[in-house]
């Protein structure tokens, strides 16, 4: 399609946000066209997001001018996002599995009759009929929980744009999907865009950017760094623009890791990843790199006992572990970090001591079974000057805590020398973290290491992260290790390899 001519659809200027001091969006200008399909791309810490919530409602903006059509506002709430006709499909489906097709498209405005029973039939014959107008496949009587994940995907489309909006916002769609439900989504984005929605396609999937987008912008540090037609795309420059080489202020030091192998993955299979071969050695802290659905979640929380690691052998300190289990693998030395700190890592409403100390708590009353306050304190008071806490206050609940802070106390409940484990992993270690912290647990984590003689395996879509942090990296596509070697490369060269393009196993010496 020639969208050269095509008609301004979401406009936004000058959109600024920050969180106090953090300056997270710089003044973005940017427009969406009607019927056009536009990239939004950007490296972890971008923008991306809080751009995103700005659009749906999510986030009030500090300052901007959004216009759709001729309509103007200055922030949305996420009932008048709905109003000005933004819909956005999240990574995260919100859907009700045991509910059928049908009855999900209809979820909170459903068909009634007069005495205000839902009326399946005429939602089933409805749905019916928006699922052929989108050329979808599906019968409506059937449970969502009985779809693949691209079946899935296209009911929330199919919901979306029954309700008519002008603009449809799809943040990474293809991330867990097969190639032939890719290739589905992408001729029905194109379908859509052909019917005049603008198209917002948020992806880390530059081969889908070249096939589907019209127009892409990259977004680096809250700000717009360009954005061009599909005529002077190409995947080099997208590279670049996403990561690039003149990347700063990173801690590239080689540093002496021990010879003894700590961490030893055999042919380990889990549920997304594998085979996988890996040796962590006491001291050296490794980065696994990839995009969303590249498996380098699924291998941590496989380690961890969260997910079942289904072949292979583990060995940790030459022993061969069994980690069915979180508790199997915390008694085998495996801690893990989740990338999720608020619903996974820390408890909001306990203070900073108590979710330090929480897997100690027992080790540290011992037989009587009496809290020892003055060892706590003493502990905490460590803790709060190996890592620089703010505010060092130990009765302060995690919730009242700066994102980088919290963070430091999620890590430090493993660093702070009770019973240390032999192996930590850590998912997104500073997601949400401002520099300043950052290097603040950098450090934090290469000195314990160093020091504890233990295996650190972090993993991150960040590639800077993996640079200033990994003393070795390998990089995950679609579940298979493709490279493996020193974490010398640069940014641009890591975020190629991770492309699903690359599926050829490297290994630099």
């Amino acid at each position: 399609m020639d969208t050269g001519t095509a008609p301004p659809g979401l406009v936004i200027r000058d959109l600024h946000k920050a969180y106090d001091a953090n300056r997270v969006l710089k003044g973005i200008d940017i427009a969406f066209r009607f019927g056009e399909v536009h990239a939004l791309l950007g490296a972890n810490g971008a923008g991306k997001s809080t751009l995103l919530g700005c659009l749906s409602g999510a986030v009030h903006p500090d300052r901007a001018e959004v216009r759709i059509g001729e309509e103007s506002y200055d922030g949305f709430t996420p009932r008048r996002a709905f109003d000005a006709g933004i819909a956005i499909i999240y990574q995260h489906f919100q859907l009700i599995g045991p509910l059928s097709v049908a009855d999900n498209i209809f979820l909170g405005r459903e068909l009634r009759r007069g005495g205000g029973a839902v009326d399946r039939r005429r939602q089933e014959r409805e749905a019916a009929q928006v699922l052929q107008e989108l050329g979808i496949e599906l019968d409506p009587r059937v449970a969502v929980e009985d779809l693949s994940v691209g079946a899935q995907q296209m009911v929330e489309i199919a919901r979306a744009v029954r309700l008519d909006p002008r603009v449809l916002i799809l943040d990474e769609p293809t991330a867990a999907l097969g190639a032939h439900e890719v290739a589905a989504l992408l001729a029905l984005v194109r379908r859509l865009a052909a019917r005049g929605i603008a198209i917002v396609y948020v992806t880390h999937l530059l081969g889908e950017v070249l096939e589907v987008a019209d127009r892409a912008t990259v977004l680096r540090d809250g700000r717009v760094h360009w954005t061009r037609p599909r005529s002077e795309l190409n995947l080099p420059d997208l590279v670049q623009g996403i990561a690039p080489d003149a990347a700063t202020d990173r801690e590239r030091a080689t540093r002496q890791v021990g010879a003894d192998v700590v961490l030893r993955l055999s042919g380990t299979r889990s549920d997304f990843t594998g085979p996988v071969d890996l040796d962590v050695r006491a001291g050296e802290v490794v980065g696994l790199f990839g995009l969303l659905g590249s498996g380098r979640t699924d291998l941590l929380e496989a380690l961890a006992g969260v997910r079942t690691m289904r072949t292979g052998e583990i060995e940790i300190d030459g022993a061969r572990a069994r980690l069915g289990s979180p508790r199997d693998a915390q008694r085998s030395g495996v801690a893990l970090v989740p990338s999720d700190r608020k619903a996974q890592a820390l408890f909001g409403t306990m203070s900073a001591l108590e979710n330090m100390l929480m897997p100690h708590l027992g080790r540290l009353a011992g037989r009587t079974a009496v809290r020892r306050r003055r060892r706590e304190d003493r502990i905490f008071a460590e803790m709060v000057r190996s890592v620089d806490l703010v505010p060092p206050i130990a009765a302060q609940p995690a919730d009242g805590f700066s994102g980088g802070n919290a963070q430091k106390i999620a890590v430090a409940r493993w660093t702070c020398g009770l019973g240390s484990p032999r192996v930590l992993l850590l998912d997104e270690p500073t997601q949400g973290v401002d520099i300043g912290a950052r290097h603040d647990l950098y450090a934090l984590v290469r000195s314990w290491a160093e020091e504890a003689g233990a295996a650190v395996l972090f993993a991150t879509s960040d590639p800077e992260e993996v640079l200033a942090l990994a003393d070795r990296v390998v990089v995950l596509v679609e579940g298979r290790v493709v490279h493996e070697g020193p974490a010398q490369l640069e940014e641009s060269a890591l975020v190629a390899l991770a492309q699903p393009a690359a599926t050829e196993r490297s290994v630099v010496p």
